[in-house]
């Protein structure tokens, strides 16, 4: 019986042979798109803190309770990922994925509509229907986009206060308990 023995320097060496011991040219640079801006290609972004997302989440509940309904919120940060989240007492599963859908519609519409429910208006979409060429986008009000001087820095979502107008009103309200931190 014969053994064979590979070591890590031995296969460096047979690749180093193989390739004729050819050194790695840098690749060129790519051209950028959109193209870089500021000093030295680094991009300036402002980011949503845990705390102000929490703050948001709960503000939002507590409108919806005061208007007699119960809800989940999300709150999602500029890159869509879920950063806070919160689901009240009576609330049914399906409204938290519909919540984070309804967040990242507004997320990523929020250049052209106000919310997900001006999106939904211009769709002229009902309970929810999804946009079928980017996942996660819903035609259903509730999502309203989170911006701190002009920029978007994440969205937030209700779900569950039966009407995407209603949700809307509780995803403002989160909004407006921070708003002076938004200045």
């Amino acid at each position: 019986m014969r053994i064979q023995v590979f070591t890590l320097a031995g296969s460096l060496l047979a690749a180093s042979v193989l390739t004729g011991g050819a050194r790695a040219q840098p690749l060129p640079a790519p051209a950028s798109y959109p193209p870089v801006v500021g000093e030295k290609g680094v991009v300036t972004t402002h980011e949503l803190s845990l705390d102000m997302a929490e703050k948001i989440a709960r503000g939002g509940i507590e409108a919806c309770r005061k208007m007699g309904f119960h809800t989940t919120m999300v709150v999602i940060d500029s890159g869509g990922t879920m950063k806070a989240f919160l689901r009240d007492d009576k609330t049914g599963p399906h409204t938290v994925t519909l919540a984070q859908d309804k967040a990242f519609t507004a997320l990523t519409l929020a250049s052209r509509f106000a919310s997900s429910a001006t999106f939904a208006t211009a769709r002229n979409s009902t309970l929810g229907s999804p946009m079928t060429n980017i996942r996660g986008v819903v035609g259903v009000g509730g999502g309203v986009p989170i911006k701190y001087h002009g920029e978007v820095i994440g969205a937030v979502a209700s779900s569950g206060a039966v009407g995407g107008d209603k949700d809307e009103l509780c995803s403002q309200a989160g909004i407006d308990a921070v708003a002076d931190q938004l200045r």
